[in-house]
């Protein structure tokens, strides 16, 4: 145990955060770099080495929560930083971008504010590149055998990794110009700063992974052409069939999915534009969807100037505490107020809109809406609250219903379906085409950043014990209980 009194002696303190006025300048990392050190010693005593983890059940990754936090309360680094990556291939990209269920689950957080795991974590990473303890770990020997991973977002890296590392000669498909998939355009700047995905990618070519970029299988490439090219295939493309709004007025001009809307700030940071083709520089905007997709629209309109930002949601506003039926050590809904909520705009609950109004021009002008409240389960329009509010521009941030079924990439491989829309697989996350694997939001359906990972993870256990008759790969560290699970 790190500090038997530590939980005792130390409150909770989080990262500090740069003061808006500031911020908003600018698209860096909202935090004040290097605030974290000098408390993290503190916040990893806190841990207090439970008999039973309940942090390991609520991280998908099976990460070794107390192990690494101890490591950092004696600020041994090295030692932290290897066993933070003994289940987890890329901690500073979860210890920036996940809800940390982890958090949720922690022991101390039954009547205590929990420990800072996800700050910990960051810590840990952050101070392992500085020091140079992250470092290529090419194979000792290859395999001869060959895999092709399409997408390259978490899962996809992860599965990439982690074949390579066991001797296989790998190469990445990207149908975006740079990889990363949603990682690189669809979170923006001031959540994680992309050269978090450079310096990865780096040692992943220094171990031997090969990348190709803007080639999309099933338009670009046949899949039946890559199954021959290649001995497996992991297909991580994501779930990126994006849920529509079909009401009237919907085609106005103006009105844009979120993932059309994001992706041109930051290549705008890349600097491929001078200023992004859709902005919210002086519109009255309207996100609707109130998770964090919709957040990010927020943070993106704030720092591109927008005049007035209105967050929409359909359900009612969470609780601040926990509800009955969400008990300790689930994942609770409850209200979140991210960096960008606190640089402005308005949050309304439980209205859905009725229906766009343009001008003469086209151009979305007013968003109608109405309240809705839920009447023998289901959600139903409260008559006399009808109204309209400006809307100049629109973003669609309501999910994700699936695979992309469009570019052929499913019907190529001749791939079964679960009745969610997403890809199909056995528990060795192979499909029911020999040697094509699938992991992350292509067979789970959209999901958690640390979901990708560790199912990047298993799905490249799955292949290399195709591959070998006998994995080299490490098992997978999963929880027991799903039911605890998100």
């Amino acid at each position: 145990m790190a500090d038997p009194k530590g939980f005792l002696n130390h409150g909770r303190e989080v990262a500090k955060s740069r003061p808006v006025d500031v911020r908003l300048k600018d698209w860096n990392e909202v935090y004040v770099p290097g605030s974290l050190l000098p408390i993290i010693s503190k916040q990893a005593s806190r841990c207090m080495d439970c008999g039973i983890p309940f942090c390991h059940n609520g991280c998908p990754l099976g990460n070794l929560i107390p192990e690494w936090n101890d490591f950092a309360y004696r600020e041994d680094w090295s030692a932290a930083s290897e066993r933070l990556h003994a289940t987890n291939n890329f901690p500073e990209f979860t210890g920036r971008l996940c809800p940390a269920p982890c958090e949720s689950a922690c022991v101390l957080g039954i009547n205590q504010p929990a420990v800072t795991i996800k700050n910990v974590e960051v810590s840990i990473i952050d101070k392992a590149w500085d020091s140079g303890d992250v470092e290529p770990q090419a194979p000792e020997r290859l395999s001869g055998k060959t895999v092709a991973v399409i997408g390259s977002g978490p899962a996809g890296l992860a599965a990439a990794q982690q074949l390579t590392r066991a001797g296989h000669t790998v190469a990445v498909y990207e149908r975006a110009d740079r990889i990363g998939g949603l990682l690189r355009y669809g979170i923006p700047e001031f959540k994680m700063e992309k050269r978090h995905i450079n310096r990865r990618i780096e040692q992943m070519r220094a171990e031997g992974t090969r990348f190709r970029t803007g080639i999309e299988i099933g338009r670009d490439l046949r899949a039946t052409d890559l199954k021959k090219r290649y001995d497996a295939i992991v297909i991580a493309a994501g779930a990126t069939t994006a849920r529509d709004l079909p009401v009237p007025g919907r085609e106005l001009k103006g009105i844009h999915q979120a993932m059309e809307y994001l992706p041109l700030a930051n290549k705008v940071q890349e600097g491929d534009y001078v200023a992004p083709p859709i902005t919210a520089e002086g519109k009255h905007v309207i996100v609707i969807g109130g998770g964090d997709t919709g957040a990010d629209c927020v943070g993106t309109a704030h720092r591109q100037g927008a005049a007035s930002v209105t967050q929409l949601e359909i359900m009612p506003r969470p609780g601040e505490d926990r509800a009955p039926h969400q008990p300790w050590p689930t994942f609770p809904m409850l209200y979140k107020v991210t960096s960008a909520h606190e640089e402005g705009g308005e949050r309304v609950y439980s209205v859905s809109t009725t229906h766009f109004e343009g001008d003469e021009d086209g151009n979305v002008q007013w968003l109608h809406l109405s309240e809705v409240e839920f009447i023998d389960g289901k959600l139903t329009p409260k008559p006399g609250t009808e109204r309209k509010i400006p809307a100049q521009l629109v973003t669609l941030a309501m999910g994700f219903t699936g695979t992309d079924r469009e570019n052929g990439l499913v019907d190529q491989f001749g791939l079964e379906l679960d009745e969610r829309g997403n890809i199909a697989r056995d528990a060795d996350f192979q499909t029911n085409v020999p040697g094509v694997f699938v992991a992350g939001d292509a067979g789970r359906g959209q999901s958690l950043i640390v979901w990708a990972i560790a199912e990047g993870r298993s799905a490249a256990r799955g292949c290399d014990r195709f591959l070998t008759g006998a994995s080299e790969l490490p098992a997978p560290i999963r929880p027991t209980d799903r039911s605890l699970m998100v």
